[in-house]
């Protein structure tokens, strides 16, 4: 185990098929495994970390493909994040389960029929309902990343996928915000999981209105989000993600959009989650 900055510890494990898998490890009490969004690293959530760690043993995994973790394979699907998760909660022994985004489609693919899973939070978890997530984008995007214009690749992901005011943003604009809203470092990381982020965005495809699996956790699930930045098709499918789960709650942060759990107010976020965690 090595020691991060003195608050993580760095280690691994290996998942069922041989890929390594890295994640930060902070805290002491139950344990709690943290599954990051797309463009995501682990240490992109340390403040989350850091806060449930008051009375958690927090796990943060870097998912396959990301940061210090082994690479996704060519076939790569959700069921191997979900084995990766599986990977780290046989060594961690953890039963709670905490996602942002893509990693809240993955926790909850993880919990489906596990009773090793006691309780799963989800930050605005990724889904699709009748082709409700936009995917478009996604052979325009793969022929920016072929011609090494990762730039370019990214503003036609924002301006699909991101919420009504960004998706109308033109793209001169988007040129002159970026170094303003993405400083040189951050774009540097983004910018290298975006062939990740294309292969996570086709497991929304294959799932498209496969909510209904989710009847099958037997784990308590609760349900969060902001209210800022909405998407105009995210309130109907949260509806119905809802309305199958047997034992869930459902929680909405005033003033958070869907980077609150990483970026707006980490501290926030984990006092809700730890609250529902530390209830018997």
């Amino acid at each position: 185990m090595v020691d991060v900055d003195g608050d993580q510890n760095a280690d691994s494990v290996v998942s069922a098929d041989g890929t390594r898998i890295e994640y930060l490890t902070t805290g002491s009490g139950p344990g709690v495994i943290v599954i990051p969004g797309v463009l995501a690293l682990a240490s992109g959530y340390e403040r989350f970390a850091k806060a449930l760690a008051t009375a958690f043993t927090v796990h943060t995994i870097e998912r396959r493909g990301h940061g210090r973790s082994g690479p996704q394979r060519a076939d790569h699907g959700v069921e191997d994040d979900c084995a990766d998760v599986r990977a780290l909660r046989d060594k961690t022994g953890a039963a709670f389960l905490v996602g942002h985004s893509y990693g809240g489609f993955v926790a909850l693919e993880a919990a489906r029929g596990n009773a090793d899973i006691a309780k799963v939070a989800v930050y605005e978890p990724g889904l699709s309902v009748n082709g409700s997530m936009p995917l478009g984008w996604m052979d325009t995007y793969e022929k920016y990343l072929a011609q090494g214009k990762p730039f370019d690749a990214f503003i036609e992901f924002l301006r699909s996928i991101g919420p009504d005011a960004i998706r109308k943003t033109p793209r001169w604009m988007f040129r002159r915000m970026m170094p303003i809203m993405m400083k040189a470092p951050e774009q540097e990381e983004v910018f290298a999981q975006l062939p990740q982020n294309l292969v996570e965005h086709r497991q929304y495809a294959r799932f498209d209105s496969t909510y209904r699996n989710y009847a099958e956790i037997t784990a308590a699930v609760l349900l969060l989000y902001g209210d800022r930045d909405r998407r105009s098709w995210t309130t109907s499918d949260e509806d119905l993600l809802a309305s199958v789960l047997p034992n869930h709650e459902r929680a909405t942060l005033p003033g958070l959009d869907h980077f609150g759990i990483d970026k707006g107010a980490p501290e926030q976020v984990a006092g809700v989650v730890a609250e529902f965690l530390s209830r018997s």
